[in-house]
């Protein structure tokens, strides 16, 4: 290691991830919105974006104008970069200087946009967000948002790029609750096209909808989890899709010690040893997104050797009983999360969804990018 940690991004594994959503679970015709909300789910969007410039994405998906920044500062010029949640007002102007494509669920919204647009001498596109099932964002289904789409369509400055919605249960199979958001959007679609607006994209699949539900790709697909390795299924299920988890997780030995029964570790001294037993301290703690609540109870490979972790997981540094691992000296290579133990396994094991975990690894942990 020539540094204290990293999180370390395949390349290889991502341009593996994105091949296998074009060529077997998209449905022909429909397009992939790249969805790099969270910084890229922890990947960091300027070091990935190359990889989606190359493989031909041409759209994208971020949750507040910040990202959408980013992605154009990373050096995408032309492409479409879609926010999927709100934009507070007073940021507004920030959707026209990164041309970047508002969720708009809201005739008020629409209203302050136009005119904005209008003073700029500008036309702003604009996604018309429908809450079919999920309470969150969004027109109701049915005459309200078509309601709403006609009256944005006849602001001035205004273009309605498309319409979407986000399914709650896509994940089951079969899942009535995800049919039932799947027939109120078309037929919202529908009647706001009785009335002559033209949507020209319709997107409603997330990534769970992507692997299980053909039905519900139309335009597009918005695949995020599976584009990074991240399981939105179940996991029986998701174990035969050979999709790759993107992010590892290393660090090093930092000290090691022998000590004899007896010993306690730690903050609060939660953890006593009943034999001798050898201690190594890693460099890393819940600053840098490694859970506290692993105390006691994860563990780390070392050289390819099963290591506990005992006491408490503390800001900066934690201890694991390394007795099993032959040789170990300060330097050794630490395996946080990896082919031993990965994100899916630490997930599980404090009851995390995936994007917790990758989301978590905090700024203060380098992102490095390798093919291999």
């Amino acid at each position: 290691m020539q540094m204290r940690t990293a999180a370390v991004v395949h390349l290889d594994r991502l341009r593996h991830n994105l091949e296998l959503t074009r060529d077997r679970y998209a449905a022909k015709g429909a397009d992939i919105i790249a969805v790099l909300k969270g910084d890229a789910y922890g990947c960091g969007i300027a070091g990935v974006y190359p990889v989606f410039r190359d493989f031909g994405i041409k759209r994208y998906a971020v949750a507040v104008w910040e990202e959408g920044r980013d992605l154009r500062a990373a050096g995408a010029e032309d492409e479409e970069i879609l926010i999927l949640g709100d934009t507070f007002p007073l940021q507004y102007e920030k959707l026209f200087e990164y041309r970047l494509i508002p969720a708009v669920f809201s005739t008020d919204t629409a209203e302050a946009l136009s005119r904005m647009a209008e003073e700029r001498g500008e036309t702003l596109d604009v996604s018309i967000k429908v809450d079919t099932g999920m309470s969150r964002i969004g027109f109701a289904a049915g005459d309200e948002a078509a309601d709403a789409a006609c009256r944005i369509a006849a602001l001035p400055g205004l273009r309605i790029h498309g319409m979407f919605t986000h399914f709650a249960c896509a994940d089951e199979d079969p899942s009535p609750s995800m049919d039932r958001q799947l027939e109120l959007f078309l037929k919202t679609a529908e009647q706001i096209e009785k009335h002559g607006v033209e949507i020209p994209l319709l997107h409603a699949a997330n990534s769970p909808a992507t692997l299980l539900h053909k039905k519900t790709h139309l335009d597009a697909v918005r695949a995020g989890d599976i584009l990074y390795g991240l399981n939105p299924v179940d996991d029986g299920l998701w174990h035969s899709m050979d999709f790759k988890e993107v992010i590892t997780w290393e660090t090093y030995v930092a000290y090691v010690k022998t000590v004899p029964a007896g010993t306690s570790v730690g903050y609060g001294a939660t953890h006593t040893t009943d034999k001798e037993t050898v201690i190594a301290t890693i460099p890393v703690g819940f600053a840098d997104g490694y859970r506290r609540r692993l105390s006691n109870r994860g563990c780390v490979y070392i050289n390819g050797c099963k290591a506990q972790i005992i006491g408490r997981v503390c800001m900066d540094q934690f201890m694991v009983d390394a007795s099993g691992v032959p040789g170990i000296k300060p330097g050794d290579r630490v395996e946080l999360l990896g082919e031993h133990f990965g994100i899916l396994d630490m997930a599980n094991m404090l009851d995390l969804n995936v994007d917790e975990v990758v989301t978590g690894i905090t700024k203060r942990v380098p992102r490095i990018y390798t093919d291999k």
